[in-house]
């Protein structure tokens, strides 16, 4: 063989290598902690219910008291999201946008607890709970099997992310439950990473880039999507779209060579709910109630 052709393939299969080790070093997750492992084997025999296990045609709004309440009475754990109010306040609340749930225009961010607690949920006479409310729903009772885990997502606004993150967990853990973190933005994680390594914590994302249905400038879309806010928050878990799970090699990567661990967002039948369970995801779910709480048949 020419030796420019010998040096070209030199060239270009040295390339290769260092974009396959620079990928790799991006999206790997934290490795041999074995007291998150201890906890994970905890995590993922359960089943955990979006928002709670909310059903608006018995009047069971989503991320309420009751939805909540029901979870705990079936025996499934929970996703619930967390917000910081203009007092300092924790809410459990999908949206900052008060619109879709409470017929209100508002940014709970920018509302004090006080006026988060007049609005009500779709049309019901609920609140929007406080979080520890919620967590009083989950702990555990003499006599009574430990409630199964919750995931809490944190959905941080602005550069509230710090203070929001601290006085979750410190709500977490005043009431004993069972938990891990999850989050969008990799600077959670980060803060995670360093202030609390105990926690086991998880990257949220998506395949922003399909369909054109994200509204994030490209960059970052590309970005989330590539799962590159791992390298400085270094998950336990990834937590991707059910739908989209097969389709980013970054997802393939980090959940299969190197190690981490996925669970699948939001699961609509319980077909795939067991096809996510036998990818060896727990899945969180919605719109249906699975007939067993824990994953292990």
């Amino acid at each position: 063989m020419d030796s420019k052709l010998l040096k070209g393939a030199g060239i270009v299969a040295g390339a290769t290598a260092l974009a396959a080790g620079t990928a790799c070093f991006i999206v790997a997750p934290r490795r041999g902690d074995t007291a998150v492992d201890v906890r994970w084997e905890v995590i993922r025999r359960h089943r955990y219910a979006h928002r709670g296990l909310h059903d608006l045609t018995i009047g069971v709004p989503e991320n309420s008291l009751p939805a909540f309440r029901r979870a705990r009475q079936y025996g499934f754990g929970a996703e619930l999201d967390v917000h910081l109010t203009a007092d300092d306040q924790v809410v459990v609340i999908h949206d900052s946008d008060t619109s879709r749930m409470c017929g209100v225009p508002g940014t709970v961010e920018e509302m004090r607890l006080d006026q988060v607690r007049e609005l009500r949920l779709a049309g019901t006479g609920e609140q929007i709970p406080t979080l520890d409310e919620v967590l009083a729903v989950f702990e555990p009772r003499e006599g009574e099997d430990a409630p199964a885990p919750l995931i809490v997502e944190v959905k941080s606004y602005c550069d509230d992310e710090e203070l929001l993150t601290l006085k979750a967990l410190a709500a977490l853990d005043a009431h004993g439950v069972t938990y891990c973190v999850e989050s969008f933005d990799p600077r959670v994680l980060s803060w995670l990473r360093t202030n609390r390594p105990d926690v086991v914590r998880g990257q949220l994302s998506e395949n922003f880039l399909r369909d054109g249905r994200s509204t994030l400038a490209f960059p970052v879309a590309l970005g989330a999507t590539l799962l590159m806010g791992n390298v400085i928050g270094r998950p336990d878990f990834v937590a991707f779209r059910f739908e989209d799970r097969n389709e980013v090699g970054a997802v393939r990567l980090a959940c299969g060579r190197l190690g981490a661990r996925l669970v699948t967002w939001t699961v609509h039948t319980k077909a795939d709910l067991l096809k996510s369970e036998a990818e060896g995801a727990p899945a969180i779910f919605e719109g249906f109630v699975p007939d067993s709480a824990s994953t292990i048949r």
